[in-house]
C-alpha cells in the first residue's frame, strides 16, 4: 500500500469522529482528502520521505485529538478472535461429507457429475501443511499458464489504483450493491432507507441515474435479470418488487403469503420470469413474475429466518442460509417451479449465514463447484459442492471481523491463466479484504482503507477493472483496479 492510501486510510478510521451529527460532512470531506492526495500523486518529484513524516505526526495528532481508532483497537483483539476459530474448527470438520453418501438414487439419471481430485482437510493454524493438499491448487502444469498471463502474482494484479468515484444518495446504509450482468459501467444500490438506485460510471462525472421508490421499510436484497432489463427487490415491508431500471417505474408487487418481512430474492437463473423470495420467518415462495402468483408446490421452509439465497448456473440447485447457522440445499425444479428438499447443513450453530456465493470453478486448473459463505462468527468459509444434491465440503477458511452485520462477499470475476484463486469480502472493521483461496499461510494478499463505518458488501464489474464496496453510513466507494496485466481469453 502506498503512502497516500496509507494516509486516506488513517483519515477514513478517524472520520466517524468528525461532526458526529453530519455523516454527509464526513463524506464529502473524505471524497476532497481522495482528490487532493490524488492530484499531489501526479507531480513528478514527489518527497515520500516527507510524506512518510506527515502520516506519522498526523497519526499521532489524531490519537491524541480522539483517542485510539476502532480499527487499532480491533487489532489488539485480533490475537483473542484468532483463539475463539479454533473452538470452531470442530463443528467445521463434522460438515467433510463424503461424496458417495450423497447424490441420485440408483438408475436415476443426474443433472449433472462433479469430479473432485481431492480432499482439502481444515486442519488448526499449527498443523497446516507447507504446500497446499492436492485436488484444489493447480500442479506444475499452471507455470506455463502462468508466463502467459506475465507471471503476475495476486497480489500485484488485485493493487488499486485509488478511489475512481464516492456516492452518497443513500441516506441509510446501503445493504447490497451489484454491477449490472455483463456491464462494466452501471451500478445497482439497495437501502435501509427504503430504496434503490441506480448509477452509471461513465461519461465523467458518475452519476444517479434512476431512485426506485416504492417500498416503506429497509430493503435487504436486490437482483438484476440476466438481461438487466429488470430489477428485483425485497424488503422489509413484506414486498417484492420487480423494476424496470430504466425508467424507474415499478412494474410488479408481489405480497408475501405470511405477511413477514423478505429478507432475499433471486431469478430463477434459467427461467427469469420465475422469483424467489426468502422471509423472516423461513418461508421460501416461488413467484410468476408475469401474474405476480405463487406456482403450485413452489413453496418451502427451513429452520430459522432465511438470511441468504444462492442459485447454481443451471438452475437446478438452491441453497438458503439461515439465521441460526444452517444451509439448506434444495432442488429446484424449472418446468413447474417446485421445491424439493435436499439437505440440510450445520456450519455454526447460532450464528447467522449472511451471504452465499455460488461459483461454478475458480481458475483453469481447479475445475470444482464452490460456495462462498459469510457466517458472523468472524469467518468466510469456502465450500466444495461434493454431489448432485448440494452437498457441502468446507475447504479453506477465512478470519474477517464478522459478529452482528449482514456482511457479504464476492468472488473475483476472471478466470485467468494466473496459478492462484482470489476472493474479496467485506468486513465489520471498515476494511474491504483481499484472499488467495490458495495460500497456506498469509492468505490476505491486499486490504482497501477508505470507508470509515463497517462494510457491508462488494461486488465487481464483469472484467474486474472496478470494484464497488458499501458502508452502513449510505457511502458506496468505487475503487479502480492498476491494470496490469492483459488476461488471455
Amino acid at each position: 500500500m502506498n503512502i497516500s492510501q496509507q494516509i486516506l486510510a488513517l483519515d477514513a478510521r478517524y472520520n466517524a469522529y468528525r461532526v458526529p451529527n453530519n455523516p454527509s460532512y464526513r463524506t464529502l470531506y473524505i471524497r476532497r482528502r481522495n482528490q487532493l492526495l490524488r492530484e499531489n500523486a501526479k507531480r513528478e518529484k514527489l518527497d515520500h520521505s516527507c510524506r512518510r513524516q506527515y502520516l506519522s505526526l498526523r497519526r499521532q495528532l489524531l490519537s491524541k485529538r480522539y483517542g485510539p481508532s476502532e480499527s487499532s483497537l480491533s487489532r489488539s483483539r485480533s490475537a483473542s478472535t484468532y483463539s475463539k476459530l479454533s473452538s470452531f474448527e470442530t463443528s467445521f470438520d463434522s460438515l467433510h461429507i463424503d461424496p458417495s453418501e450423497g447424490g441420485h438414487s440408483p438408475g436415476k439419471p443426474s443433472h449433472r457429475r462433479y469430479h473432485s481430485s481431492g480432499s482439502f482437510k481444515f486442519l488448526p493454524q499449527a498443523d497446516i501443511p507447507e504446500s497446499p493438499p492436492r485436488g484444489v491448487v493447480p500442479t506444475r502444469k499452471a507455470e506455463a499458464s502462468r508466463r502467459m498471463a506475465g507471471n503476475t502474482s495476486l497480489g500485484e494484479n488485485y493493487a488499486f489504483a485509488g478511489m475512481y468515484h464516492i456516492f452518497d444518495q443513500h441516506a441509510e446504509s446501503v445493504t447490497a450493491i451489484k454491477f449490472a450482468n455483463d456491464d462494466k459501467f452501471r451500478l445497482g444500490c439497495s437501502s435501509a432507507d427504503g430504496t434503490l438506485s441506480v448509477c452509471v460510471l461513465v461519461p465523467s462525472p458518475p452519476s444517479v441515474t434512476c431512485t426506485l421508490r416504492g417500498h416503506t421499510a429497509a430493503v435487504t436484497d436486490f437482483d438484476w435479470s440476466i438481461t438487466n432489463d429488470f430489477i428485483l427487490s425485497a424488503s422489509l415491508d413484506g414486498t417484492a418488487r420487480v423494476w424496470n431500471p430504466a425508467s424507474g417505474q415499478c412494474l410488479r408487487v408481489v405480497n408475501d403469503s405470511h405477511s413477514c418481512g423478505l429478507t432475499a430474492c433471486r431469478f430463477q437463473p434459467v427461467n427469469n420470469n420465475m422469483l424467489l423470495t426468502g422471509n423472516q420467518k423461513g418461508h421460501l415462495s416461488v413467484f410468476n413474475m408475469s401474474t405476480g402468483k405463487g406456482f403450485k408446490g413452489g413453496s418451502a421452509k427451513v429452520s430459522a429466518g432465511v438470511k441468504s439465497v444462492e442459485f447454481d448456473s443451471s438452475g437446478i440447485l438452491v441453497w438458503v442460509g439461515d439465521e441460526k447457522g444452517s444451509i439448506h440445499a434444495f432442488c429446484f425444479d424449472v418446468a413447474s417451479g417446485r421445491l424439493h428438499k435436499a439437505k440440510r447443513m450445520s456450519i455454526a450453530e447460532g450464528s447467522p449465514v449472511t451471504s452465499i456465493s455460488y461459483r461454478s470453478w475458480m481458475n483453469r486448473e481447479a475445475r470444482d463447484p464452490v460456495l462462498l459463505v459469510n457466517v458472523a462468527i468472524n469467518l468466510l468459509c469456502l465450500y466444495g459442492v461434493v454431489d448432485d444434491m448440494g452437498g457441502l465440503k468446507l475447504k479453506k477458511s477465512f478470519a474477517v471481523e464478522h459478529k452482528s452485520r449482514h456482511v457479504r462477499s464476492s468472488f473475483c470475476p476472471l478466470m485467468s491463466f494466473r496459478q492462484g484463486a482470489c476472493v474479496v469480502s467485506a468486513s465489520e472493521d471498515m476494511t474491504v479484504y483481499f484472499f488467495d483461496v490458495e495460500r497456506a499461510e498469509k492468505p490476505c494478499v491486499n486490504k482497501l482503507l477508505g470507508h470509515s463505518a463497517p462494510v457491508l458488501d462488494v461486488c465487481w464489474n464483469y472484467d474486474e477493472s472496478l470494484l464497488a464496496s458499501c458502508d452502513t453510513e449510505g457511502t458506496v466507494i468505487v475503487w479502480k483496479r492498476e491494470q496490469r496485466e492483459k488476461h488471455v481469453p
